[in-house]
């Protein structure tokens, strides 16, 4: 452990421990963002990472969770694993998290996706006091602009980032996973053999039907 490297318990599966590096860093993240019970989450991007975000905050104890995401495949594997209602960006999403809170808007804005578009529509979303953790970053150069008198000193929102995980958040995802509520390997929708490795980062590059995508060496 002192070096980064963990066993894994007997009681999971080599699929299940494919989970441990991505778990690990939502786990952290979300520890950044000190999610507490019953407080509302938009996660926004519904990929693995996204994914991972809604069924960790779900399991530790979150209130209302939206996902926003552009691919229904993704709206509805985000429905399957704990959030609450999921829609494409094109629709109201503030009147949709405000009908969904009973007329708030989201605790964590958690952002899952480089999408510029995204970054800033995450800044509009959070409640006064709210937390907004980018999780995914856009690419070298996208520069976001807000007013900081209304983000900060109007409501107070809080921006923080996260990336990687420290070793206590790896033993915590590895100990998460042995959870049967923990739905991991549910979330696998591809398992290719070796010789179809090269299929399997397209299926992940195209980002439409696949969420997990596990390369078998063995067959």
């Amino acid at each position: 452990m002192d070096r980064g490297v963990f066993l894994i318990p007997d009681d999971l599966s080599y699929e299940q421990a494919t989970f441990h590096e991505p778990l690990g860093c939502v786990l952290r993240a979300l520890r950044a963002a000190r999610l507490q019970p019953g407080q509302n989450v938009l996660v926004i991007g519904s990929g693995i990472a996204g994914l991972l975000m809604i069924h960790a905050a779900r399991e530790l104890g979150a209130g209302k969770i939206l996902a926003i995401d552009p691919v229904l495949f993704r709206l509805d594997m985000a429905k399957r694993f704990g959030a609450d209602e999921a829609i494409p960006p094109e629709e109201d999403s503030k009147a949709i998290l405000r009908k969904l809170t009973g007329g708030h808007l989201a605790d964590h804005v958690i952002v899952c996706t480089g999408a510029e578009k995204a970054q800033n529509q995450a800044l509009d979303l959070a409640e006064r006091g709210g937390v907004i953790l980018f999780f995914a970053l856009p690419d070298p150069g996208v520069k976001l602009s807000f007013s900081v008198t209304e983000v900060f000193g109007r409501n107070d929102r809080t921006l923080i980032t996260s990336y990687g995980a420290s070793p206590y958040d790896s033993w915590s995802a590895l100990e998460l996973m042995r959870s049967p509520s923990l739905r991991v390997r549910d979330m696998i929708t591809h398992r290719l053999p070796l010789s179809e490795t090269a299929m399997g980062f397209s299926l992940v590059e195209q980002a439409q039907d696949s969420m997990k995508v596990i390369i078998e060496p063995q067959k």
